[in-house]
């Protein structure tokens, strides 16, 4: 499928991490999200009921981050691709996750994974 829905840039404060500082304070991550379903009928139609709410999903992946803990961010981003692919007309899914404040003594503007699950 080549038709994606591609949301860009959503912050989120999350537990994540291994170190004990990480496990006890959020911190600050970014999510890309890119959503492969297919948009032919929405294009038609104008129907938001007819494509992939992209509200919906930035509501999910935000619940995500607030209830839950991850040690890894692989196992965050597999959670949130696990919640989207939930959605209807959803084909596959490309998380890309990014921790803004990595706790490295170098200058490392962010660390990330980017992952890729289908249906």
């Amino acid at each position: 499928m080549s038709d994606r829905i591609e949301l860009r840039g959503l912050r989120v404060v999350a537990l994540c991490g291994v170190l004990p500082e990480e496990r006890e304070r959020r911190q600050p991550f970014e999510i890309d999200l890119d959503v492969e379903a297919d948009l032919t009928s929405a294009g038609r139609t104008d129907d938001l009921d007819e494509t992939v709410d992209y509200g919906q999903l930035c509501a999910d992946v935000e619940a995500v981050a607030e209830k839950e803990q991850f040690g890894l961010l692989e196992r965050f981003a597999q959670r949130i691709a696990e919640v989207v692919l939930a959605q209807p007309r959803v084909d596959a899914v490309t998380v890309t996750i990014r921790k803004l404040r990595p706790p490295v003594p170098q200058l490392l503007e962010s660390s990330g994974v980017r992952i890729r699950r289908k249906n």
